[in-house]
């Protein structure tokens, strides 16, 4: 009855998720439309992919995390855990893809602790490294970021200090004593947040990438303009983290996106290429839910199984008769 239980509070979650997707789009259709008449399909085509590719390596990154703290999965699982779990994010509150994250990782006999564990740590390399992307690149490129967002570039050594793994040890066990969790059985260690946080920076790099392609595509130019675009992304994803409320940052994300770039794109072009970027990225948390299901349907398993002689060596496992070698096993005492 449980399992039916969870599965059922799964499948709700994905419909509630799905619906609120659906009506982030639908609320902004005809400003998309209009958004991609003025660009090339090479250049949507090429953004999408983009997308794609950042929001697979941030998976790639929580995988480290989970494998530092004892729970190794197979990419396929992971693609599967978090390419479902990730549409709670469009639910207002935040905290509904961690909760079907939690539960689809038991599966794969994961405990909750470490799930919650890794997703916490993703969540603040992703922001720590997402600030420090736009200190490096927007206070020398942009004055409409230093003036707005100023405060936020001073966060970003403080946190990204804050992932030490003795700092982040200390915090996890606090959170974990809030909520009555059982403590974590080893610390992550430095290098698992090191790959960690090398699949986060190359994330940022891709979503830098398609956030380019649409400000070129719009008759943005100049040698600056990756290093803009990139910066500009990076910054406003975080402002969208921080509203709690509004799903996916939608609003926020676009707001600071627009603020950024402004000064660099024609008149009209910075909402253009807001509107696009944020129905392209739907659109690729979509289809990366969509194929995660399909790779659930036909599962070989949960990828905890120990793999069988035959798999790990190419030769057929004993049947408890020892082989004939040629020389019979000698008998020791009476």
């Amino acid at each position: 009855m449980k399992v039916v239980a969870v599965r059922s509070l799964r499948v709700l979650l994905v419909l509630l998720a799905l619906a609120f997707c659906g009506y982030s789009v639908a609320s902004q259709w005809d400003a998309a439309v209009d958004a991609f008449r003025q660009m090339s399909w090479a250049a949507l085509a090429g953004a999408l992919a983009a997308g794609l590719a950042g929001l697979f390596v941030w998976m790639l990154g929580w995988r480290e995390f989970l494998a530092g703290l004892g729970s190794p999965l197979p990419v396929r699982a992971v693609f599967r855990i978090s390419g479902i779990s990730q549409l709670g994010k469009y639910v207002p509150g935040k905290v509904w893809a961690l909760v079907t994250q939690i539960e689809m990782t038991r599966e794969h006999k994961v405990p909750p602790e470490r799930s919650f564990g890794s997703t916490m740590l993703a969540v603040a390399t992703s922001t720590s490294c997402g600030l420090a992307v736009a200190a490096v690149t927007l206070p020398l490129t942009s004055a409409a970021a230093r003036r707005e967002y100023w405060w936020l570039f001073l966060l970003a050594p403080v946190l990204l200090a804050m992932l030490h793994p003795r700092i982040v040890s200390w915090a996890l066990g606090v959170m974990l004593r809030l909520v009555r969790r059982p403590p974590l059985e080893h610390p992550v260690g430095l290098g698992a947040t090191l790959r960690a946080v090398g699949w986060t920076v190359l994330g940022w790099a891709l979503f830098g990438v398609h956030t380019w392609l649409l400000c070129a595509a719009v008759g943005g130019d100049g040698r600056g303009l990756p290093f803009l675009a990139t910066g500009a992304y990076a910054l406003a994803f975080v402002a969208g983290f921080l509203v709690f409320i509004a799903p996916g940052g939608i609003g926020a994300r676009e707001a600071a996106l627009t603020v950024v770039l402004t000064p660099v794109l024609p008149a009209g072009a910075p909402v253009v290429v807001a509107i696009a970027s944020r129905v392209l990225l739907t659109a690729a948390d979509l289809l990366i839910a969509g194929v995660a299901f399909l790779l659930g349907r036909t599962a070989p398993g949960t990828g905890n199984e120990p793999r069988s002689k035959e798999l790990v060596t190419g030769t057929p496992p004993t049947t408890g008769t020892p082989p004939t070698t040629g020389t019979q096993p000698t008998k020791e005492g009476p």
